[in-house]
């Protein structure tokens, strides 16, 4: 990477590079790499695996739990453009939980090593406030999402799910099209696949969407909010 290609993609993307020393700027640019997972494959398993401050470039990463018992709960999802703390979970000392991070489409991310991003976060103060700020947000997502596993009934996690997907602007959505499978829904919001068909099969019978192959039309989106 060239120092104008990364001059570029840290003023874009990162608050605190007015902030740093020329040092600091040259630390960050020759321990930056580019790193393209293909679908599937993992990124970040556990807090033993510090693979780095992650930028996703392009493509779609899951954020999970993962339990003894073998059961999945998405934490959230990481698009072009969102950047991920908890995948170099070895610089913030607080964080006492394994979270792991799949690949769910091929996607291309930019990578800044742990130990340097976590020298930048000790001697300088911006990197240090931006890194806080960031982590307070993730964590705020995974209140959310065990609010709703907590104490949400299930139509009404499915419905929040399924308006959540339709503000994506994709051309599917565009067209009130979800493409996702029921196994897909379930991982996101933490269900069985058994429970994701039934409760859109009442949806469907309800005139709310139209079900179809590894796709769900919305065609009453008013009734759909009324839900949440």
């Amino acid at each position: 990477m060239t120092n104008d290609e990364c001059t570029d993609l840290f003023i874009k993307h990162f608050t605190f590079w007015n902030n740093l020393s020329q040092p600091e700027k040259e630390l960050l640019c020759n321990n930056v790499s580019k790193v393209t997972y293909t679908m599937g494959s993992t990124l970040h398993s556990g807090s033993e695996d510090c693979v780095g401050f992650i930028l996703v470039k392009s493509g779609q990463l899951r954020v999970y739990m993962l339990s003894e018992e073998g059961r999945e709960i998405t934490l959230y999802r990481l698009f072009k453009g969102d950047t991920c703390i908890l995948s170099a979970s070895c610089v913030l000392d607080a964080i006492t939980f394994d979270v792991f991070i799949n690949a769910e489409e091929e996607s291309e991310v930019m990578l800044i090593k742990s130990s340097v991003f976590n020298q930048l976060t000790k001697q300088n103060i911006y990197v240090e406030a931006y890194a806080s700020k960031l982590a307070v947000m993730r964590f705020s997502e995974v209140m959310w999402t065990m609010q709703q596993i907590l104490f949400m009934s299930f139509d009404k996690r499915l419905a929040v799910f399924l308006v959540d997907e339709l503000s994506k602007s994709t051309e599917s959505t565009k067209n009130d099209e979800i493409k996702l499978t029921h196994e897909q829904i379930a991982r996101y919001i933490g269900s069985a696949r058994e429970v994701v068909t039934r409760m859109l099969k009442y949806f469907a019978d309800e005139g709310i969407v139209k079900l179809s192959r590894g796709t769900i039309k919305i065609i009453d989106k008013k009734k759909l909010k009324e839900l949440i």
